[in-house]
């Protein structure tokens, strides 16, 4: 299937292509999109025409003047809906609108109002249609100060801003790889309505609150992974770890306690287990290139001359780390960046390696990518 996405560079649309070509290889092709594509009927046209299935994540969130989100919101869905008249549309969209469609905020409005342009043209024009009712999304790369409280707070708490909370009421949150596997699900839904996809999680402002500065005072200032005793927790850490700057922040020393025996260093605290392993490998091997989308990873050198790769999925920028057992260090493996480790001295290279999770053959996460050529 021929699937389009509007805003495929925004924070769920990053989510959903990637998705969709890592994990869904022979299902879908996914037709390029680009912003400009708006400002050009005969282009929107062509896209349009090449999708069986297009989902249409792009907006406006967040402006200077409230009347321009209304605007650009109502702007899109109205072009999108000409086109589908110009080529005679008869595939499906999928309408990405919000839980705060009920609000009187400028953006839950323009979501309503854009949603029920499109829900009318289809009717018109007989493509089919879901608008999908979504509630707060969180997760790895959402932008700071813009559409996320959590984001927001992520990005103070590990930049040492005390976060401000203005209200304290309960929120309905989403992880955005949940949210992105219900749209995918919705590709095959046949029929035209409005599906209200419900939250994973209830939970105060203040809680998450408490929560990322715990994750701040075990990880950040101890190196210990924090207890994650939930899926939510897993997700939430996961989107903490994402706001870090991994080239100011790696590789940490470990600390060596020396005596008449040798030296002692405690490679990792686990507030709740997970998978150890080491591995030695020969001079120039490389080990990984594969990335994955959920474990929580760490690698640590006590042997030998490393380099560790890190490059961000979509990306090419690539971040180097050299390490050497001489001075036993460590990296982790933020998700979604691919990895890999070489061994570039000339003796065996000793590496431990630690990951939250026990390997499951059935349910790996580990997708190949090689770093860099």
């Amino acid at each position: 299937m021929k699937v389009g996405i509007t805003g495929q560079n925004g924070f769920i649309g990053w989510h959903l292509c990637h998705t969709l070509k890592y994990s869904y290889v022979t299902k879908f092709q996914l037709i390029p999109f680009e912003r400009n594509y708006f400002s050009n009927s005969d282009t929107l046209d062509d896209f349009v025409s090449k999708c069986d299935c297009i989902i249409h994540l792009a907006g406006l969130n967040r402006a200077e003047e409230e009347n321009e989100i209304r605007e650009i919101n109502l702007s899109l869905s109205e072009k999108l809906a000409a086109s589908f008249k110009r080529i005679n549309f008869k595939g499906k969209l999928i309408f990405s609108s919000s839980s705060q469609e009920k609000n009187i905020s400028a953006y839950g409005k323009s979501k309503k109002e854009a949603r029920e342009v499109l829900f009318k043209a289809s009717k018109k024009i007989g493509f089919q249609f879901i608008g999908l009712i979504i509630p707060n999304v969180f997760g790895p790369f959402c932008k700071p100060n813009y559409n996320s409280f959590i984001a927001t707070f992520c990005h103070q708490i590990i930049n040492n801003i005390e976060p401000k909370i203005i209200v304290n009421q309960q929120v309905e949150l989403i992880y955005v790889s949940h949210l992105v596997e219900k749209i995918i699900e919705s590709i095959h839904t046949p029929s035209n309505q409005n599906y209200i996809i419900p939250s994973q999680q209830i939970i105060h402002v203040s809680e998450v609150k408490k929560l990322l500065e715990s994750y701040y005072n075990l990880y950040i200032k101890n190196g210990e992974i924090p207890s994650l005793e939930t899926t939510f927790h897993i997700n939430l850490f996961n989107t903490f770890r994402s706001y870090l700057k991994h080239e100011a922040r790696f590789p940490v020393g470990h600390k060596k306690n020396s005596d008449n025996r040798g030296n002692f260093s405690e490679i990792i605290k686990c507030h709740s287990g997970g998978q150890f392993s080491y591995s030695t490998t020969e001079s120039k091997a490389t080990r990984g290139n594969h990335f994955h989308t959920r474990k929580i990873e760490r690698f640590s050198v006590i042997q030998g001359e490393a380099l560790i790769k890190l490059r961000k999925i979509g990306s090419k920028i690539t971040h180097n780390f050299k390490l050497n057992g001489a001075s036993p260090s460590f990296v982790d493996m933020p998700i979604w960046f691919a990895h890999s480790i070489t061994n570039i001295g000339s003796e065996p290279l000793i590496t431990l390696f630690w990951i939250n999770e026990i390997y499951n053959e059935k349910d790996p996460d580990t997708y190949f990518e090689i770093v860099q050529a």
